[in-house]
Formats: structure tokens, sequence, C-alpha cells
């Protein structure tokens, strides 16, 4: 049996694919381009917006990994439940589903808290990464440029702000080991602890590239015309709220006793080690 991986050509789901076939697992790769090619998978074309084609793609799945993509809400709860009726229907064997660091409170939660409770609902066995922060939102261009350019990373957070970054790569490594322990449920919280701050971030930057880099608070609006144009208007609206929500609290941290380290005992990258990863 293969274990199904959505978003097989992206940031989240190759590395996942990449993990399982290092490991020796059979691997389908869901894509919308059928003619895409993904090394050590085979490649079935389906979309989020069809219950019949997840079903299909599900059934007799050893296991489903499985992300909303970046969209309006609506869309978002459109796709979270013709998930949740695939996996009803098709009852794969296990589904591990990443929250992308969006609350699984279902008060707040939106799609992402529809889905994590669907699937609690579903009978069907599964577990729900919950990473805070990625580090691959320090790559987009306006924040490494201004790295290497000037010496500042720049970031909608306070500089006291505790993040337990995460990186998409050890969400693939919290996957893979999911996968093959069943018998951990529930919520895994995934990232850096204890967690780090912004100054944090620099000094690590600042150690890869043998150079001096300072950590730059900005607003969340700037933060929204600096992604709009990767990912559209909206979503980038979204996401500034989102930060602006953020500027309240004390910090984004994991909780040790369900954490990654602790039920799996996968500790996730420091950020020097990500970086040499990238090869930055």
């Amino acid at each position: 049996m293969a274990y199904v991986i959505h978003g097989a050509t992206g940031a989240q789901g190759a590395p996942v694919v990449s993990a399982l076939a290092a490991a020796g697992k059979s691997v389908t790769a869901v894509t919308r381009n059928e003619h895409a090619v993904v090394d050590g998978a085979r490649v079935v074309a389906a979309a989020y917006s069809s219950a019949a084609d997840l079903t299909d793609v599900y059934r007799g799945a050893e296991g489903v990994f499985v992300h909303l993509p970046v969209a309006s809400e609506e869309d978002r709860q459109f796709f979270a439940h013709n998930i949740l009726t695939a996996v009803r229907a098709a009852r794969p064997a296990r589904v591990v589903f990443s929250s992308n660091g969006c609350p699984i409170d279902s008060d707040i939660g939106g799609a992402v808290a529809t889905l994590a409770a669907g699937l609690a609902d579903s009978g069907v066995s599964h577990a729900v990464i919950a990473p805070e922060l990625y580090l691959e939102n320090l790559l987009m261009p306006y924040v490494l440029n201004s790295v290497r350019e000037r010496g500042v990373l720049p970031y909608p957070i306070r500089a006291d702000f505790p993040v337990s970054w995460a990186s998409h790569l050890d969400i693939a490594d919290v996957a893979v080991a999911l996968f093959e322990h069943t018998d951990v449920t529930g919520v895994v919280g995934v990232g850096q602890y204890p967690a780090i701050t912004g100054p944090d971030l620099a000094e690590a930057f600042g150690a890869r590239l043998g150079r001096d880099v300072v950590f730059e608070p900005i607003t969340p609006e700037e933060f929204r015309t600096s992604v709009a144009p990767l990912i559209g208007e909206g979503p980038a609206a979204d996401i500034a709220g989102a930060y602006q929500a953020m500027s309240t609290m004390p910090g984004r941290s994991i909780v040790p006793e369900t954490s990654a380290q602790k039920l799996l005992g996968v500790t996730p990258r420091t950020t020097s080690q990500w970086l040499a990863d990238m090869d930055l």
C-alpha cells in the first residue's frame, strides 16, 4: 500500500515524498498536473475541489499527508469538507494533517479547526502536526534580500517575541515518524524549544553569512505589502491579520508535553542547522 502525499511538488509536500522514498516506501504524489514528474513517486492528478477524486486516491492508502493550501477561507472550508468526505468514505489506514501554523481551536481556527475536528470524529487513525511559524518564511525575497544586502532581517513580530520556529524539513521528519508510530494520535507540536526571538534568528543568519545581521520588527501592513505580489492580495491580507493578532500575544511556543521531541523523539533543527541544510 502507498502513502498519499498532497502538495508533492510544493515546499511542504516535496520533503515528505523524499523522506518516504528514501525509507523505501511506496509513494503516490497528488498534484494538479498529471504530467508532473516527482522523483520516487507515482503521480496522480486530483484536486481538493473534488471529493470523488480524493476518495479514489485515498482508498487503500497506508497513509495520507494533507495540508490546506493558501486560498480564501471559503475555499479552504470547501476543501476541508471534501477531504473529510473522502477520508470517511475511503478509510485510509492513517491520516497526518499539518495545520501550517494555523490555530486548531474551533472558535478561531477556521478551516484548519474544521478539518482537525472532523478527523477526530472520523474514526480513522490520525495525528495533527502543529508548527508555530516556518523558517522558510525567512526565504521570501523581501526578507532574504534585506539580510544579504543590508544586514537587516525584517519580520512582523516584536524583538522580544519568542517563537518555536520549525522548517518544512522538520515537518517531513515528523510526518514519517507519525506514519510509523500509529500509537501517537492527536496534536503534536513541532518547533524549536526553548523558543527563540528575532535577534536570535539574526545572530544565526549572521554567523552563517559571516557578517553582522540585526533584527528589525516591521508592521503587519509592511509585511502584507511585501508578500502580496507573491501570494495575492486576499491571502496576504489574511496573513497580515494573523500577525496583527500575534502582536498582543506573549509568544508562540510549543508545549513540551505534546511536542515531537517528547512523543516521537524527533528534535527539530536549530536555525543554524536549517541554514546549513538549505545551503544558504
